[in-house]
């Protein structure tokens, strides 16, 4: 009687593999640092007007990355599933 070493082998692999993926990671795109420092780095009081329209272009700014990632990896995923037979 022998084990099948093969189908064990992938088994270990793919469940190694899908440990390292998470879906809530948020893209390196997306990782923009401290707002809060960045939009205090112009000398700009918190809580004024421009203050929060940094906060808003940056919230904007990362929302934009997070969505540009998310299409990416679906349209990905859309081609692999239309073109099985191309790696």
């Amino acid at each position: 009687m022998t084990i099948p070493f093969r189908p064990i082998a992938l088994l270990l692999a793919a469940l190694a593999l899908s440990a390292c993926a998470t879906r809530n990671d948020v893209p390196a795109a997306a990782n923009m640092g401290d707002d809060d420092a960045f939009c205090r780095a112009n000398n700009v009081a918190v809580g004024s007007a421009e203050y929060v329209a940094c906060r808003k272009d940056r919230d904007v700014q990362r929302s934009n990355a997070i969505t540009r990632a998310n299409r990416a990896q679906r349209n990905l995923g859309e081609y692999m599933m239309d073109h099985p037979d191309r790696p």
